[in-house]
């Protein structure tokens, strides 16, 4: 896929995160979290949290230039089930490969945990920047996840 085409799935797919309507629960795969996809209910836009409570928010790592032809889904820092979980309530981060990246692997892999990306970061082939890009994601909001069905 083209980069235009690709950050153009994410917006969408980052829109239908953010903005799905809080009555209608989607339980179809929307993002990666431990290792396995989970559905989600938009609910609301936060305000971005004080110095003290900037740990009641998970990261939510939007990859916005995968070449992978299966595409790549949002990946949470921590899922239900996990201790870290924070319930729903995220920090967006923008994602990018970078050019040693692609080299190295060709085709990039689908992230699919918190590991996947601090691996790849460790080995320079991930950006990361706190924020959202444009017509993506808020930078706070709550969205509970579900699990697949």
């Amino acid at each position: 896929m083209s980069r235009i085409a690709l950050l153009l799935l994410g917006s969408f797919l980052m829109a239908s995160l953010a903005h799905a309507d809080p009555g209608q629960p989607n339980f179809m795969p929307a993002l990666w979290g431990d290792g396995e996809v989970w559905g989600t209910k938009g609910t609301t836009t936060l305000p971005a949290p004080r110095a003290n409570n900037i740990q009641s928010f998970d990261a939510l790592y939007v990859v916005t230039n995968s070449n992978n032809p299966q595409g790549q889904l949002p990946v949470a820092e921590a899922a239900p089930g996990n201790s870290a979980y924070n319930g729903g309530r995220w920090f967006t981060h923008t994602v990018e490969w970078t050019e040693s990246a692609f080299m190295y692997h060709g085709f990039v892999p689908i992230l699919k945990s918190y590991e996947d990306i601090q691996y790849h970061e460790s080995m320079n082939h991930l950006v990361i920047t706190p924020g959202s890009f444009a017509d993506g994601p808020p930078p706070y909001f709550q969205c509970p996840l579900l699990p697949v069905k």
